[in-house]
């Protein structure tokens, strides 16, 4: 219980600032391309620090530590956007968020991992990453609620709201602390651990590349660095595509949480529908169904309507992917090597948050913002033809 409410806390943080974060860069006068460019700048030291991170936590006693550190990143990178008087600061901010993002889910991901037996792994990620879902539903309201319904209303005029959305953010994350302090964790019986996977112990190291060469281990990885990076462009660009449109904050702040609502529900009921279809052809209808609903996304801004049923069917379908991915990556390797395995596929969707926004916001200078939005969609099919073509 403590770990998913510090997840929802975490991530109402998250979805609270980042979209807000495009808008502080609006007031900024930054334009898609550097917004893509501080949009990849979240993703920088998670990428540099997650497979030693994840190495750390197969030998850490107490994760929460690792947990707690993640939670007073996120209070330092939400008041360091919200301060910032230029992009580079703000740029600054978003990396500092993104490594707090990073220990925190490392941290959370190796407990289930280490805690739950194989069967009941679909259940712990799905959970997990639903208290993620939820935080990604009532962060983006919270925002919008806070920056108004006036589409007439520029970026620059709404600077003050922006600023106490951000500060609003960095609280929220702060209520998490006292539930990760040893005197609020839960009393656990002895020997819950796996004797595999037990902190401490001497193993072998596995490597980057021995992780990678696991058979199918290239490809879940894959699947789940585009999943991620899906929602990350949305967060970034879909605010740009609301100004294009002349959508107000408080919609975008609606659709974006329609999509997160629709995570929630597919995720909490995760352990039935896995019971009922295999894993590959759930991943597979994740990939092709939430590229295809998102790509409708763009043409129906002027119908909200249409647009949140689209984004409800595409958050539906991307709920599923990333836990079976969480799972698939953590079977496919011993137990000891758990959590290696996760932080590299962490490492992947890091690399794919640099490299992603990148390619989006170069398609988005041709296309408009909707070209980075289209660009990931692309992306999301090309992966399921790979995992096709590989069955």
């Amino acid at each position: 219980m403590v770990l998913i409410l510090t997840a929802i806390f975490s991530q109402t943080t998250l979805n609270l600032v980042r979209p807000v974060t495009t808008y502080k860069l609006l007031t900024l006068d930054a334009g898609p391309v550097t917004i893509g460019l501080t949009t990849a700048a979240y993703a920088l030291l998670p990428l540099a620090t997650a497979l030693w991170l994840g190495r750390a936590s197969s030998r850490i006693m107490q994760i929460r530590y690792l947990m707690l550190a993640g939670i007073l990143l996120f209070v330092a990178g939400s008041a360091a956007i919200a301060s910032a008087p230029n992009v580079v600061i703000v740029a600054a901010g978003s990396a500092v968020l993104g490594m707090g993002h990073l220990m925190f889910t490392i941290g959370g991901q190796s407990s289930i991992a280490r805690f739950l037996p194989d069967d009941q792994l679909d259940k712990g990620f799905g959970w997990f990453t639903a208290a993620y879902s939820v935080g990604q539903f009532i962060g983006p309201l919270i925002a919008g609620f806070i920056l108004g319904s006036d589409s007439s209303i520029g970026a620059a005029e709404r600077a003050g709201d922006i600023t106490l959305s951000l500060w609003i953010g960095a609280i929220i994350s702060a209520l998490a602390i006292p539930f990760l302090l040893p005197n609020m964790q839960p009393k656990r019986p002895g020997k819950t651990q796996r004797v595999s996977g037990e902190p401490g112990k001497a193993a072998k190291q596995a490597t980057i590349g021995s992780i990678l060469k696991v058979r199918g281990m290239a490809s879940h990885m894959f699947a789940s660095l585009v999943l991620l990076a899906i929602i990350d462009i949305l967060t970034a660009f879909l605010p740009l595509v609301a100004e294009h449109h002349g959508v107000a904050p408080a919609a975008v702040g609606v659709l974006l949480a329609v999509r997160g609502a629709a995570s929630v529900l597919s995720r909490l009921i995760l352990p039935w529908i896995s019971t009922r279809f295999d894993r590959p052809n759930l991943v597979l209808g994740s990939l092709y169904g939430s590229g295809a609903a998102i790509t409708a996304v763009p043409f129906l801004m002027d119908q909200l309507v249409l647009a949140s049923l689209a984004l409800f069917v595409g958050g539906f379908l991307l709920g599923l992917g990333q836990p079976l991915t969480m799972t698939m990556v953590s079977t496919a390797v011993p137990g000891q090597d758990r959590g290696a395995a996760l932080a590299v596929r962490l490492m992947g969707n890091r690399l794919g948050q640099v490299l992603l926004p990148l390619g989006a916001s170069t398609a988005a200078v041709g296309l408009g913002p909707a070209g980075a939005i289209w660009f990931c969609c692309a992306l999301l099919c090309v992966s399921g033809v790979e995992k096709t073509l590989r069955r």
